[in-house]
């Protein structure tokens, strides 16, 4: 593996490509539904594919608030790209700590370096009962369910299924995505936002699933609580739109209101970054940075007037992507506490 980009660099690259390649093309990724293949090559040429390897695995080793940091910024560039692109860390993450040596030694290389592009398939172990279910035998597993969400679809190599077996212990697995299995079937999804992140469903039936496959085994309470840190990191994306709607709005005249909803933002961020270790007050400022890329795309359309109303817009898709940021990778508690906000229940 090649020597790893330092974060400094990284940071920097992340803000070059948002502001020089993504958002130039977000609109016409918007009214598309394609993400060109320039964006993974940038992403890839500049290290970002592996910004979430520790360095003991040759990563760059990067503290979470620079992860966030460059994640929120990629957002702020293009949705879909973002979205699609952020999903693949979880299974850098996966690698990099595995005890499966031969698989960790096969793929993690290529996942670094973004010559192997992954997704992730979490949701079917979440509920109870839950929607993907694994069972043992000789050798392996076979997965049955359904996988809900599962985005970067004919972008993506490698897929990481978590299902349960029947002791309640959660089983991933990093299966390929071509050629593809006549177990899955997929059925595409229309998003009204990220549509380019290529989401579909998955209907699994008896997948067998090798144990040369198996990336981890943990107990199901384990497995909730390494849950914070995905939250954590899929809370950046309402800041991606943040950062967008607040330079438009800066751009426009509106300075006082762009500083307003910043400083907001920034107390949003340091009770996330502090609450690492409390799920209720995690999934609380995780509901109020949801809240407050609503507001920041509302304070840009009232700005913006009519040209706000012009379907595709700047205005329009943040509109849009705002409210795919109080959707995408959500769970029951947070759902409550956003109607909650929405509604008025608390005042």
């Amino acid at each position: 593996m090649d020597t790893a980009p330092s974060p400094t660099a990284l940071i920097a690259a992340a803000y070059r490509i948002a502001d020089d390649l993504l958002f130039p093309d977000a609109a016409e990724v918007d009214r598309t539904g394609e993400v060109p293949a320039t964006h993974w090559t940038a992403l890839a040429d500049a290290g970002l594919y592996g910004i979430a390897a520790p360095q003991a695995v040759g990563g760059p080793g990067l503290e979470l608030t620079q992860v966030i940091e460059i994640i929120e910024v990629l957002t702020s560039g293009c949705l879909s790209t973002a979205f699609t692109w952020l999903q693949h860390h979880g299974v850098v993450i996966s690698l990099a700590g595995t005890t499966n040596d031969a698989l960790r030694d096969e793929l993690l290389d290529d996942a670094v370096t973004g010559r192997a592009r992954a997704g992730v398939a979490y949701a079917g172990a979440v509920p109870t009962p839950p929607r993907m279910s694994a069972s043992r035998t000789d050798g392996g597993w076979v997965f049955s369910g359904y996988a809900p969400f599962v985005s970067g679809w004919g972008h993506i190599d490698l897929l990481q299924i978590s299902a349960r077996d029947v002791d309640s212990d959660d089983i991933a697995a990093i299966v390929p995505t071509h050629p593809m299995s006549a177990a899955i079937t997929v059925s595409p999804m229309r998003l009204t936002a990220g549509n380019a992140s290529h989401t579909v469903s998955l209907r699994v039936d008896s997948l067998p699933v090798p144990d040369a496959l198996v990336v981890s085994r943990v107990a199901l309470d384990d497995f909730f609580a390494t849950q914070n840190i995905g939250i954590r990191l899929n809370g950046a994306l309402p800041f991606g739109i943040l950062r967008r709607c607040t330079a438009l709005l800066d751009r426009g005249g509106a300075t006082a209101q762009a500083r307003r909803l910043r400083e907001r933002g920034s107390e949003i961020r340091t009770r996330l970054d502090t609450s690492l270790a409390d799920a209720d007050a995690l999934l609380a400022a995780r509901a109020d940075g949801a809240q407050l890329a609503v507001d920041a795309a509302a304070a840009l359309v009232a700005a913006d007037g009519g040209r706000a109303l012009v379907v595709g817009s700047d205005a329009d898709r943040l509109s849009r992507e705002a409210t795919f940021t109080l959707v995408a990778a959500s769970r029951p508690e947070l759902k409550g506490l956003l109607l909650q906000r929405f509604s008025g229940e608390n005042e």
